[in-house]
């Protein structure tokens, strides 16, 4: 039987971007549809799998007002102190590094408890609560598994499903990711650059504690980043592991034997944190940088990965959707139309330049830190140094990496 749906806002995408964005609106008192091409309960893994995310302090804030934070089933890991250092695999890391402690923010973060610069979170506790939440809230239709026609005019969208549902909204969001049929529908072109790098993320469980202590380890191939996740259902110490490889090296890292894989994770690594043994699945994925030429279109608006994509580097991808949700849900909530024209052009030129800032930053990053040049290699030691010894410049990186 057919239906309409009339409501402010249809997101098409129920990641945790799109996810986090429709919650937001809801919890304003908005009316929300939200489409998936895939059913989301199967998008939950019931066993440890190895992913989770880097959430910043900022971040965390975003999903605490949309009712996602405490409705998370498993504890979240804090990340209390970074350690940036340069090395090569096998090797003692380089004498100079830089170390943040969250403790040296104190009364920085006035809206914040301070006790972390951002939480590592499970992979598949943010798709529970977001499960959850989304079939649960009230102001929230969810229709998925479903695909859509989608017709924008001045005045409106409407969404036409299969089934015969006609959503009728007065905005789209696309929150579909790098691939977005709407942006590529809207005509919207994108910048791409495509690293000759490939992503590893697995977990490990070890000897001794993290401490909440997360380590950017800068390599000739790229970082290896080792991240503190709360500890597992026996106690043991969890942390997460994403670095980037050339393919090759990937490719083989993905069919070797784990007692290989631990090796090779060792010599990344060090052994501060004793004896590793991998847990769970391993993943790999081309490395690449995307960037709409535009946010928005006729009653159309991008967030997250379909508006911007960048290398992984400093852990940021994520983080900057959930800034995107942060200024759209608040400039939505106050406007009388959601897809007012002028509206949509104020979220760009909010979001744009802050975007543009950290694609900047992460592809410089990448190619500054992905070199074994020795002149290079020295340069980026000596930097790393300076700033470890300058508190203004250090307090700086310091609420850039909460997000602050």
């Amino acid at each position: 039987m057919s239906e309409e749906v009339k409501v402010d806002v249809a997101v098409v995408g129920a990641g945790p971007v799109g996810g986090t964005l429709a919650l937001r609106l809801a919890e304003a008192g908005m009316t929300v549809a939200v489409l998936d091409r895939a059913a989301l309960p199967p998008m939950e893994h019931p066993d440890f799998d190895g992913r989770a995310y880097a959430i910043a302090a900022g971040s965390q804030r975003v999903m605490a007002a949309a009712g996602l934070w405490d409705a998370l089933p498993l504890e979240p890991g804090p990340i209390r102190e970074i350690r940036v250092s340069d090395g090569r695999p096998g090797q003692a890391a380089s004498p100079f590094f830089l170390h943040f402690d969250v403790a040296e923010l104190a009364g920085a973060d006035p809206e914040g408890s301070g006790e972390a610069f951002g939480w590592m979170v499970e992979a598949r506790s943010l798709r529970m609560a977001l499960n959850a939440r989304l079939a649960a809230h009230p102001g929230v239709r969810v229709f998925a598994p479903a695909t859509a026609i989608v017709e924008r005019h001045a005045d409106g969208a409407r969404l036409a499903l299969g089934d015969g549902t006609v959503i009728a909204a007065r905005l789209v969001a696309a929150a579909e990711g790098r691939g977005s049929p709407l942006r590529e529908a809207a005509g919207i072109g994108a910048t791409r650059i495509t690293y000759r790098q490939h992503g590893v993320v697995c977990a490990i469980a070890h000897e001794r504690p993290h401490d909440g202590v997360a380590l950017e380890h800068f390599l000739p191939a790229g970082p290896f980043a080792q991240l503190p996740l709360a500890p597992g259902p026996a106690g043991e110490n969890l942390s997460a592991l994403v670095w980037t490889e050339r393919p090759e090296v990937a490719k083989a890292l993905m069919a070797c034997t784990a007692g290989r894989l631990e090796t090779e994770i060792t010599r990344r690594m060090g052994d501060h944190l004793g004896r590793v043994r991998v847990v769970g699945r391993r993943w790999s994925y081309p490395l690449s940088l995307l960037h709409a030429r535009r946010y928005h279109d006729t009653r159309l608006v991008l967030v997250g990965d379909a508006a911007h994509g960048m290398h992984p580097i400093a852990g940021q991808g994520l983080n900057v959707g959930f800034q995107d949700v942060g200024v759209l849900a608040g400039m939505l909530t106050d406007a009388a139309d959601p897809g007012d024209p002028d509206l949509l052009a104020a979220y760009q030129r909010r979001r744009r330049p802050a975007v543009m800032a950290m694609l900047a930053a992460t592809d410089v990053l990448d190619r500054l830190f992905s070199n074994d040049n020795p002149k290079v290699r020295l340069a980026r030691d000596l930097g790393l140094a300076v700033v470890h010894r300058l508190p203004p410049l250090k307090r700086f990186f310091m609420r850039q990496a909460m997000g602050i």
